[in-house]
């Protein structure tokens, strides 16, 4: 009997875009083999092959009214168990603790059950049902058939971060400054002292609709390609369970970004503990700009980073 494989030399080799497994990589290959990059540098975006297999494979999926729900929830709920499996090892392996804020408090089972509940109740009694209708009312959504360009396509991304950014600074503003506003919608994300990335969704209703509502419609607002709305949803969600989350790494963009321009989760703990102060969930300038800045703590990880770096600095300059 014949063997028969991708190496084998009785029969001819199958081409590596045959393969159903690689069929999303068919485009890239091909450009490859055929050596012609200028149809991609000046005709097409980088991200058209990805964007013809999405459209061409799962078309009817990303059509539907239930898809960016379905992404938002699902990236919620991987962020929130990759955070929650980090606090759960913090208390036994130091590596890991020396990044939290505060390293000497930690995360319980009893804190983590009563944060999904409440995010349950909300899903349950209201995203759901919300979903539903929307899908039986809204039509398919459009697909376009070309892809953004790269710069498009980050430049959509950080337009509608910039304007969720600026319409969250206020609306939670607001929710400080009216009593009757706190007391009745925004109280409830306040009872945690030191969040953690399950209490990201431990709102009101009210709140959590109103967030949905903006990262939603920003895109539209913008007029940005299909495939910019989409990743804008999926880096939001990340990035409000990363501000929750408690944790300070070297690589988080807090410490990346020049200047101190963005937030991050060093900004939102504090918030915690001084509710007048960081409203802004990404940026920083409208905290500055309003008077709403204050200081804040990394964790002893990055402290002790910053102090290494510091030193050669100081024996450069006694020599």
């Amino acid at each position: 009997m014949r063997a028969v494989g991708l190496w084998s030399c009785a029969e001819e080799p199958i081409p590596m875009y045959s393969i159903d497994v690689t069929r999303v990589f068919d485009p890239y290959v091909r450009v490859i083999q055929d050596a012609n990059f200028t149809q991609y540098i000046w005709g097409k975006s980088l991200l058209q092959p990805l964007w013809d297999y999405l459209r061409f494979h799962h078309q009817d999926t990303m059509r539907s009214p239930l898809f960016p729900v379905f992404i938002s929830v699902s990236t919620y709920f991987i962020a929130c168990t990759f955070y929650m499996v980090l606090d759960l090892l913090a208390p036994r392996c130091p590596a890991v603790n020396k990044y939290k804020i505060h390293p000497e408090h930690h995360v319980t089972w009893a804190s983590i059950l009563k944060a999904l509940r409440q995010t349950g109740y909300n899903h349950v009694i209201f995203v759901f049902p919300a979903a539903v209708c929307q899908w039986y009312w809204r039509p398919p959504i459009p697909l376009q058939e070309e892809a953004p360009l790269l710069s498009e396509f980050f430049v959509g991304i950080l337009s509608c971060t910039i304007l969720f950014d600026f319409q969250y600074y206020f609306w939670h503003m607001m929710h400080h400054k009216v009593r009757w506003l706190y007391t009745t919608f925004h109280a409830i994300h306040h009872e945690y002292y030191t969040p953690f990335s399950w209490s990201t969704q431990y709102l009101s209703v009210w709140e959590l609709i109103s967030l949905g509502f903006w990262a939603t419609i920003d895109p539209v607002i913008l007029q940005c390609h299909c495939l910019t709305g989409f990743t804008f949803m999926v880096f939001n969600v990340w990035i409000s369970v990363d501000d929750h989350s408690g944790y300070d790494f070297p690589w988080a963009l807090h410490n990346i970004v020049p200047f101190g321009l963005w937030g991050g989760t060093v900004k939102h703990d504090v918030h915690h503990q001084k509710p007048q102060c960081h409203f802004a969930p990404f940026f920083s300038h409208w905290d500055w700009l309003c008077g709403t800045y204050c200081d804040y703590k990394h964790s002893p990880a990055v402290v002790e980073i910053a102090k290494k770096r510091r030193k050669p600095r100081r024996n450069k300059n006694h020599f």
